[in-house]
């Protein structure tokens, strides 16, 4: 696959997973902060070319969940008034708190949309199965498995 379109694909996964391009989001913590990406990179705990393979869609995600956990930390302090002020011992504060932080991402730390779930989920199966086989799959999971029952027949029923 050519590079533009791997590139291509990955922003578009991007937007998908985070909403928006990581690059406009570190970009935008970049200003936010006055900071270098190479140190913004360093406080994120992730290296800074990694970090510009990222924004640039060279590579589709961020791996580690805590570096992850961190940008949004930082995207978090932007909306405090202390941030906001603009004072550059207030930024060098909370970009250190976030540095030093070790935060810890289980399934209660970032609540997913259901819904957008179910509809990733939906579309995948009406990709591989007709209703026919969707709706026979859903009764033969329907009394062990009865919430993934309703999935499937979900996606069985044509949209």
């Amino acid at each position: 696959m050519e590079e533009h379109k791997i590139v291509q694909r990955n922003l578009a996964l991007q937007r998908e997973w985070y909403g928006e391009p990581l690059g406009d989001r570190v970009r935008r913590l970049v200003v936010a902060f006055d900071v270098s990406q190479a140190n913004l990179a360093e406080v994120l705990g992730i290296s800074a070319p990694m970090l510009s393979q990222v924004m640039s869609g060279r590579r589709a995600k961020i791996g580690n969940p805590a570096v992850l956990a961190r940008l949004i930390m930082l995207e978090r302090k932007v909306l405090t008034p202390a941030v906001a002020s603009g004072r550059k011992e207030e930024l060098q504060k909370a970009l250190d708190e976030v540095r030093e932080s070790r935060p810890t991402v289980g399934r209660d730390s970032f609540p997913l949309d259901a819904g957008r779930s179910d509809r990733a989920a939906i579309l995948a199966l009406r990709r591989i199965s007709d209703p026919a086989e969707l709706t026979e799959a859903a009764e033969l999971l329907d009394d062990r498995f009865p919430e993934i029952a309703d999935l499937v027949r979900r996606a069985a029923k044509t949209p």
